[in-house]
């Protein structure tokens, strides 16, 4: 019988179906001992006895890979690719799948909450109040300002989505280009030098890959608008902290809404400046996403031991990004 490893955290504490699905095929499996993100060399020592991780976004490193000799199937609790190490798994012969639809609807409603919140300066009142001071803000209303998003995948169309009750200006730039978006969307394709010049509320919505990261540093920080709100529900990484650090230091952009960081848990000095608004990687973590991607996974595992078709295989597209091709 084969044994499971279930890292990612939380899991099967909204929906019992996952653990009861493993408990009914009477596979073996234990739940993260520790109860949070396990580090890498702590990953390391656990897989060595298991044939399958369903898995959060702790590192799967070729170190990790290396000693897991057992391992044949990681089934990844969300879309991030970028904590897998998916060449080294290929030539281990360890399959992978993941859950790409289920985050999408909670990530894009919360990168519209960030981006209200930040148009309203929430985050300031909330501490401002708090200290005893009441002073009433001004903001602006999103359809009034110019939108650009960087990435228009899965997550990025949801957001066009829901921006269009508020009907922005909204500039969009995407590696692959997707012509059949103007049918639906009042878009302006830019490059994105563009929408960090014009853009007053700039989201991101790309992975990490070797392409993306750093992809916005100090150079691009500083050709924003001075008031320019950034939105990061991607992946921490495409931001440089240390760069975001000393522009906002420097008095410039307006505010920024982070939900990811490099390191996480976040403890850098990011959390010193108030126009900041922090969440800790919660984009989708509402109820229903996060039962349907738990629930995902696990149906992957399921499949895989019982000789049945995976049915969210990683495909060839993402060992290519991962390659650099």
């Amino acid at each position: 019988m084969p044994k499971i490893l279930v890292t990612t955290v939380p899991f099967s504490t909204m929906d019992s179906r996952p653990i009861e699905l493993l408990k009914a095929r009477g596979f073996d499996f234990e739940v993260n001992p520790l109860g949070r993100k396990l580090k890498e060399s702590e990953l390391k020592e656990f897989v060595k006895d298991y044939d399958a991780l369903i898995a959060g976004t702790e590192q799967i490193s070729k170190a990790v890979l290396d000693g897991a000799s057992r391992l044949k199937l990681i089934s990844r609790v969300g879309i991030g690719l970028d904590n897998v190490d998916l060449l080294t798994a290929k030539s281990k012969g360890i399959r992978v799948a993941y859950t790409p639809d289920g985050p999408t609807q909670a990530v894009a409603d919360l990168t519209i909450g960030m981006m209200l919140s930040l148009l309203r300066q929430v985050q300031l009142s909330n501490l401002q109040l708090r200290r005893g001071t009441w002073h009433r803000f001004f903001g602006r209303r999103l359809g009034n300002v110019t939108v650009g998003l960087i990435g228009v995948g899965r997550i990025g169309v949801e957001v066009l989505e829901r921006l269009q009750s508020f009907n922005p200006r909204i500039l969009v730039n995407d590696i692959v280009p997707k012509p059949q978006l103007n049918n639906r969307f009042n878009i302006e394709w830019v490059d994105k030098e563009t929408i960090y010049k014009e853009a007053d509320v700039i989201s991101l919505h790309v992975p990490l890959t070797s392409k993306t990261k750093g992809l916005i540093g100090r150079k691009e920080l500083e050709m924003m608008k001075p008031d320019a709100l950034l939105v990061n529900t991607a992946r921490g990484g495409i931001v440089d902290e240390a760069d975001l650090y000393h522009v906002l230091q420097s008095g410039h952009l307006g505010g920024v809404a982070l939900d990811v960081f490099e390191e996480e848990p976040y403890s850098g000095p990011l959390l010193e400046i108030e126009r900041c608004l922090f969440t800790a990687h919660m984009g989708s973590m509402t109820i229903d996403c996060r039962n349907q991607m738990e629930l995902e996974a696990t149906e992957e595992v399921v499949r895989f031991f019982t000789g049945d078709p995976l049915k969210n295989e990683v495909p060839a597209m993402e060992y290519e990004i991962q390659a650099g091709v």
